[in-house]
This record gives structure tokens, C-alpha cells and sequence, in this order.
């Protein structure tokens, strides 16, 4: 069975969870599927954004809980599962196209941990999003990274010792989602927002994720030291130069992509 398929829609694509009966639960089989196909779009110069979105009822509820309660299974074992969904994780962050999670129904434990680890998220106004693994006694490490990270420490340690469902419009103002829309137009909405960003120069796309990554973490001081090679490199790029001749011109650029 396919567990994850794809679309591919002129400059965006779309990779879809496609277990809906398991509610499109992180098991071991999906996520290895799930990281074959991002390893694929990494090399497809046509694609600028990637939407990620569920099949069913809900975007995503986390972990297969059934493969980490089988018998007999020892810390190799979970070290894989765990492993893998960390290396899936780093490779979204490290995906040239920028990134967008497509959220309906719920994001829960691992799937909140995706959608706080993509680059951009737009929710459906009856998303919900929760890190329970507090109520059944596993904490939810892994999801904390990118949580606290996006909505900041006070709001992450609540989320991750309550365990309680934090709905779409809260989900926004703390800063976990960027939009929220009316279910019945999540996909349209979603994919205008990555129009909105798709008509730019890919390579200044993939620039500056890639420096918005490297600087995030760093203090101000070294941020300005990495960031001001980053924009002298840019301005020699052919796209850089279009773009600021096309501003002066009054004329839309011809991006080519260099």
C-alpha cells in the first residue's frame, strides 16, 4: 500500500499521508516512505513549495502507539523509529523548496512536531493540535524541538505538561500556525498562499531558507557576520540582478533561476 503519495502541480507538488484508517499515524513503513520521496524532490528543480496534507479525517495523530507497545522489543529498536522520524524532521528543514503543512482534524504528539517543524502551516478552522504523550506516561521529546522553538518556551511547557488541545485560532496566535481558513477552503487557500510564494526566483528561495536556518540560533553578532557574505554573495546571483533592474524598470522580472 502506498502510505504517502504526490502531486505535482506546475512550481508546487504536494506529498500526502495516505493511511486515513490509522489516521495517517507516523508508523515505521510511512516514514520511510515518507523520507524516499522527500529525498526525491530534493533533486526536482521544477518544485519551489511542497505542501504536506493528510487523507481522512485528520492531518496526522502522531506516532504508531501500536509499534511501541510490542513485546520483546529493546532500545534498538525504538532507537530506529525514533531515528528515523528525527532524520525525516532534519530533512524538511534542509529541503531546498520551501515547506507547508496543510493542517485538518488533528496534529497530535509527532504530527504537531511536523507541523511546527515545516516552514510554513495554514489550518483549517476546526484543526487541532495537542502533545499528549504526558497523559500516557512518554513525554513528547522529539515533538519539544520544533515547539519550542516556533511558539516559544512558555507556551511549548504548557502545551507539553497539560497535554490539552490547543484549537486553530490559538494555534495562530501563539504563533504555531500562520493562517487560518474555513475548512471547505483549505485547499484553495493553501495553495494560493503557495502561489504568493512560488512566483519568485527559485534560487533566492533556496538561499534563503537555507540562511534563515543558519542564523536562527546564532547570536545577533554572528548572525550579521554570516548574513552580510550571504546577501554580498546574492547580489552577484543573475535572479538578484533581474529582480533589482526589473524593480527600476517598472517591469516584472524574468527569473531564471542562478
Amino acid at each position: 500500500m502506498k502510505l504517502v503519495l504526490t502531486e505535482e502541480k506546475g512550481d508546487i507538488s504536494f506529498i500526502i499521508l495516505n493511511n486515513p484508517k490509522n489516521k495517517n499515524a507516523l508508523s515505521l513503513d510511512l516514514m520511510n516512505q515518507f523520507q524516499k520521496i522527500l529525498d526525491e524532490f530534493k533533486e526536482k528543480n521544477e518544485t519551489k513549495v511542497l505542501i504536506i496534507k493528510g487523507n481522512g479525517s485528520s492531518f496526522c495523530a502522531g506516532h504508531d502507539i501500536k509499534e511501541l507497545v510490542a513485546k520483546n522489543k529493546n532500545l534498538d529498536y525504538f532507537k530506529n523509529i525514533f531515528y528515523t522520524c528525527t532524520n525525516l524532521m532534519k530533512t524538511i528543514k534542509e529541503m531546498p523548496q520551501i515547506v507547508i503543512s496543510q493542517v485538518h482534524g488533528a496534529a497530535y504528539a509527532a504530527g504537531c512536531q511536523l507541523v511546527a517543524n515545516c516552514d510554513l502551516a495554514v489550518a483549517g478552522e476546526n484543526a487541532k493540535f495537542c502533545t499528549p504523550g504526558v497523559k500516557i506516561g512518554l513525554f513528547c521529546s522529539t515533538p519539544m524541538v520544533p515547539l519550542s522553538r516556533v511558539i516559544g518556551r512558555r507556551n511549548a511547557f504548557e502545551m507539553l505538561f497539560t497535554g490539552r488541545v490547543v484549537y486553530a485560532d490559538e494555534a495562530k496566535k501563539i504563533g504555531l500556525i500562520n493562517k487560518v481558513v474555513k475548512d471547505d477552503q483549505l485547499d484553495i487557500e493553501t495553495e494560493k498562499y503557495a502561489l504568493d510564494i512560488s512566483q519568485y526566483s527559485k534560487y533566492t528561495l533556496n538561499l534563503g531558507k537555507k540562511a534563515f536556518y543558519e542564523q536562527i540560533n546564532m547570536d545577533d553578532f554572528s548572525a550579521y557576520d554570516y548574513a552580510k557574505d550571504v546577501i554580498s554573495y546574492n547580489c552577484l546571483s543573475y535572479d538578484a540582478q533581474e529582480g533589482m533592474k526589473a524593480f527600476l524598470d517598472k517591469r516584472k522580472p524574468n527569473f531564471k533561476g542562478k
